[in-house]
């Protein structure tokens, strides 16, 4: 009896055909392996672009402005090393406190505003009604308009001329000096920062309150609470780590602020450049034909270190609460 053939043992021909789908299959993956090993920087070709960017616009000034804040160099004029001299003239310099005191000043009138303002408007449009959206959009209106625009007309409002006064002498008040007095100018900005900042803030709180379980405010109403009870033991322990983010986001920005002061102060920072701030006074020493670039990269390093040491004052309180 003859034994059976190959073909007969196996008629669809699967066994021929399986050491050739294992060789075509593993013929890829071969491939594969040879282009890791051909391309093993292949993350940092994608990563390239962005690495560029930030290097040229981001790292590059900031390590040319630490440097030449040891410098004396001016706009037309290479700087030659003088240490610290820039930092001892600083000192020294009325201007760079006068810009000191109404940066940190501007840090306490925003900030609070910032942190508390934005959370009531985001509860009081959390709520599913009908036009809700509307009123959202309109909330948010001022993030996305132009700070100059936001700026000139403030400016138009608060004029002597403006809507604002005229409408105060025509119930018999009189006329606000808004721009022109010291003090209400350096408010008046402080108020429009607070108004463009209130639609950014709402949209984070927004986010944070739909993370809030639901079961906590029932549970605070089966117990009693009101709503204001509920918003002190369940609301702002459940947004607290959000605050802290929008105090540090608040308190960085305040403390940098430059066009709301400038387009309402003008250049020379108000009466007797009284309402002048860090950043104006950069701007206003470094620029120019005979700007002095050294000495105004000693006040951007000042600002730097200041914008970091609060927001590790920030964090720092933050990490005492939950200790």
């Amino acid at each position: 009896m003859n034994s059976p053939t190959a073909s007969t043992a196996d008629p669809s021909g699967t066994l021929a055909a399986a050491p050739a789908a294992r060789s075509t299959r593993s013929g890829p993956l071969r491939a594969g392996r040879r282009i890791r090993r051909q391309l093993p920087s292949s993350p940092w070709l994608f990563a390239a672009p962005g690495l560029l960017v930030v290097g040229v616009f981001s790292l590059y000034p900031f390590v040319s402005t630490v440097v030449n804040s040891f410098t004396d160099r001016r706009t037309l004029v290479p700087g030659h090393y003088v240490g610290l001299a820039n930092f001892r003239e600083l000192w020294h310099d009325d201007m760079f406190w006068t810009g000191l005191r109404n940066s940190t000043l501007y840090v306490l009138g925003v900030v609070p505003a910032l942190v508390i303002l934005p959370l009531l408007l985001a509860l009081l449009v959390q709520r599913h009604i009908p036009g809700i959206a509307f009123f959202r959009a309109a909330f948010y209106t001022p993030v996305v308009a132009s700070i100059v625009v936001v700026g000139l007309i403030w400016v138009w409002m608060l004029d002597d001329r403006g809507l604002i006064n005229s409408v105060l002498e025509a119930v018999g008040v009189g006329k606000v000096g808004f721009l022109s007095d010291q003090w209400l100018l350096l408010c008046s900005a402080m108020a429009v920062t607070v108004w463009k900042g209130l639609g950014y803030y709402m949209i984070i709180y927004l986010a944070a309150l739909a993370n809030v379980p639901r079961e906590l405010h029932e549970a605070a109403a089966v117990d009693g609470a009101g709503a204001v009870r509920r918003f002190f033991t369940v609301t702002v322990p459940a947004l607290r780590s959000t605050m802290v983010l929008v105090a540090a986001l608040s308190s960085v920005s305040a403390f940098k602020v430059f066009s709301e002061v400038y387009l309402m102060a003008g250049p020379s920072g108000g009466p007797a450049g009284e309402d002048t701030t860090l950043v104006m006074l950069v701007q206003r020493v470094g620029t120019g034909l005979t700007g002095r670039v050294g000495y105004a990269s000693a006040i951007s390093v000042v600002v730097f270190v200041v914008t970091v040491v609060l927001m590790l004052l920030v964090l720092r309180a933050d990490r005492r609460e939950d200790a």
